[in-house]
């Protein structure tokens, strides 16, 4: 199931550009189901925080009515950066799933270098973090389609 799920966010991360945004998507399941999706258009809604995982994440968390998304799972086409990890950990999301690691992409595109894996250890209660490298040129694809849509 996880393949089809971050499949869906690879989708976003297409819906994103397609909508002059970041090639970032995301999704949240619990339960097998979609609960919140979300697309990376920031810049479109002066909304520094738009990220395509925090948006899933207040989508999902609007949809239930809670703040506490324990046993969910985020699905993030791109490895989530510190703010998206610090939202998901605030939700109480279970597990990450991610398809594109951050050492593939510009470093500027999540405001430096720095260690996820390491920030998480350090949570009172850590997320289960999988990179499902098998959909990583999948996700790769879409954020170079973007840089060449932008000449970069």
């Amino acid at each position: 199931m996880d393949k089809e799920f971050l499949l869906r966010a690879i989708e976003k991360a297409n819906e994103s550009v397609a909508n002059g945004g970041f090639p970032a998507g995301a999704i949240i399941v619990k339960n097998d189901q979609i609960i919140g999706e979300g697309i990376s258009i920031g810049n479109k809604l002066d909304d520094p925080t738009a990220h395509g995982e925090s948006v899933a994440i207040r989508n999902a968390c609007q949809n239930l009515s809670t703040t506490d998304l324990s046993g969910a799972t985020l699905y993030a086409s791109m490895q989530p950066c510190v703010m998206c990890l610090g939202a998901a950990m605030w939700s109480n999301i279970s597990k990450i799933v991610f398809a594109c690691p951050m050492n593939k992409v510009d470093e500027s595109y999540y405001g430096g270098h720095y260690d996820l894996i390491e920030i998480n250890s350090n949570f009172t209660h850590p997320i289960e973090i999988v990179h499902l490298d098998s959909l990583e040129n999948d996700s790769l694809a879409v954020v170079r389609n973007w840089e060449k849509s932008l000449n970069i």
